[in-house]
């Protein structure tokens, strides 16, 4: 079983080396692990067998700036769809790689289906889900076979959920002759592990390669993700992908997967991660990409998009002007990102401060690259422009939002080449 290796540097970060695991769509490939910088992945929640609406969302992510992209492929109808999936987003050049989750039938759908397993970069399967007794060890490895005849890597991601009840029965009965058993969800804790580990050491000895495994150890609570993934990390080398398996919706969504992996991406651990929200009903899919993309440039990690830093308001605030100004301001910066992000080098670390009084308005838009301060409670609409700290232009009248995102555009074109 692979052991842990030394940790290496990485933005800042001591990160722990795991194998780098090497995932290729048509003509793009992402690296997972080995030290690289950690990958932003999300999922579709379209019907997969309705190849125009994936397609959609799947461009819609990665708009966004998702770095991979999993579909669910659970019948003969949705195996089917994958290639013209793919054909269609090839034909738009989105080149993304895209992962198939397979649950209970991965063995017969990759099988049946070659043009399917093959045009996916990256499988996806649960040890608890790929069959029971006598049947699970010859369905896992007729999913190992596949992947090692397309030489594709395989997620193998174990979930609270869904764990193996066999395992965690024989663990269960071992703690029990303990003359010191251990609580429950201890035994809980070490059986997820035992799983992933227990899984890849299976697909190694059937031939897939250590650097085409990514392990995954998906729970819902906040300290039980770190303690097993802490657990996971010293126990192994292979690539992590992190993430709280239902983070629920809105805030507490964000607020659990935030306390989780900050803690473990601090350490060091995990390799690509996933927020996984429940979207509000209508709402974009592409939220949880960007609140994934925002724990990691709020931890220095990473840089995709301008930050866009914006004060509370306060009493000295008497309008919603410039809560409207911050929010158009990062709806602004974020469509502008993909036309940005293919012309102007290093236009991803620019800092835009939006902020509402006089207090700490000036200083903080002195220190971003460009900034904009309101005057606040009592005063005419006018405001002051900041540019590398140093007063630009003062704004006034009903439009200083499209002004300031004029200047905006200006300066970036002039700064970044």
């Amino acid at each position: 079983m692979a052991e842990q290796g030394d940790p290496v540097e990485s933005d800042g970060v001591a990160r722990v080396k795991t194998h780098a695991v090497t995932v290729s769509g048509k003509g793009h490939a992402v690296v997972i692990g080995g030290g690289e910088p950690v990958v932003v992945q999300s999922m579709t929640n379209t019907d997969t067998t309705d190849a125009e609406a994936t397609a959609q969302q799947i461009a819609e992510l990665v708009q966004a700036g998702s770095e991979l992209v999993r579909i669910t492929v659970n019948t003969p109808e949705a195996a089917r769809a994958v290639p013209l999936i793919r054909a269609k987003l090839d034909a738009e050049g989105v080149f993304v790689p895209l992962v198939g989750d397979f649950h209970f039938n991965g063995h017969l759908l990759l099988t049946n289906f070659p043009e399917c397993a093959q045009v996916l970069a990256k499988y996806r399967v649960n040890p608890g889900n790929v069959g029971t007794g006598e049947k699970r060890n010859a369905q896992f490895a007729a999913v190992i076979d596949v992947a090692c005849r397309y030489e594709k890597p395989v997620r193998i991601g174990v979930n609270w959920g869904s764990l193996d009840q066999a395992l965690l029965k024989r663990l269960m009965d071992e703690n029990a002759r303990r003359d010191a058993p251990l609580d429950v969800r201890s035994v809980m804790r070490e059986a997820l592990v035992l799983s992933a580990l227990e899984s890849a050491a299976q697909a190694e000895e059937l031939g897939l390669p250590a650097d085409r495994i990514v392990l995954s150890c998906k729970v819902s609570e906040v300290q039980d993700l770190i303690a097993v993934y802490r657990d996971l990390s010293r126990r192994c080398r292979y690539a992590l992908h992190m993430g709280l398996t239902e983070a629920g919706i809105g805030s507490k969504g964000v607020v659990a997967s935030t306390a989780a992996l900050s803690v473990l991406l601090q350490e060091g651990i995990g390799d690509t991660i996933r927020v996984s929200i429940t979207p509000e009903p209508g709402a974009s899919r592409s939220h949880e990409v960007f609140v994934a993309q925002e724990l990691l440039q709020a931890m220095g990690l990473r840089h995709f998009a301008p930050v866009v830093t914006s004060c509370p308001g306060c009493g000295r605030t008497s309008s919603t002007l410039f809560q409207e100004l911050a929010s158009s301001t990062q709806n602004f910066v974020r469509e502008r990102m993909a036309s940005w992000r293919k012309q102007y080098h290093g236009v991803e670390n620019m800092k835009v401060a939006v902020m509402g009084c006089v207090v700490n308005g000036p200083g903080e838009s002195k220190h971003a690259d460009i900034g904009i301060s309101l005057p606040g409670r009592g005063e005419s609409p006018a405001a002051m422009v900041f540019e590398d700290g140093e007063r630009k232009a003062l704004l006034k009248g009903d439009d200083l939002g499209s002004h300031f995102h004029e200047m905006i555009e200006q300066y970036v074109q002039s700064r970044y080449r």
